[in-house]
């Protein structure tokens, strides 16, 4: 019983500190979170700047952007099998999906999605039917 005592209360600190790194809400604290740069979905533009390179287990907010100009979406089923959503934002309204395959904008508004990276990898959201590499953003989970 002393030694199942010592060792429960040796890795104590270890447990102590831990909370105070990842902070007490784990995988969805504020110190574990960060923004991506936003997606625009606009007719013959790039989606974004630059490729995503992500860190499995962190927690990213990414805005994406239709501006009306054409109906188009993003496709990329393989890289929403690869994260978990947290939620998705739209006009003030929270949706908690199982999965997501695509989403799509028939008109200008604005998303938001929350979600934390999981399955190491290299994945791709596109605008379907688009051939375009300015048309599809690669993502690499680490």
């Amino acid at each position: 019983m002393r030694i199942l005592l010592a060792t429960a209360l040796s890795l104590l600190p270890a447990t102590l500190w831990a909370q105070e790194e990842m902070g007490l809400a784990g995988l969805l604290s504020g110190s574990n979170k960060a923004d991506l740069e936003p997606i625009i979905l606009s007719a013959g533009a790039p989606l974004t700047s630059a490729p995503w390179v992500l860190q499995s287990g962190r927690y990213y907010d990414v805005e994406i952007q239709g501006d009306g100009s054409q109906e188009l979406g993003l496709a990329g089923a393989e890289f929403f099998r690869a994260i978990w959503i947290d939620e998705i934002v739209v006009e003030g309204l929270e949706i908690r999906p199982l999965a997501l395959d695509s989403i799509e904008f028939d008109e200008a508004g604005t998303m938001e999605i929350g979600f934390i990276a999981i399955k190491p990898g290299t994945y791709a959201l596109k605008v379907p039917g688009s051939t375009g590499n300015s048309q599809r953003l690669e993502i690499t989970i680490q």
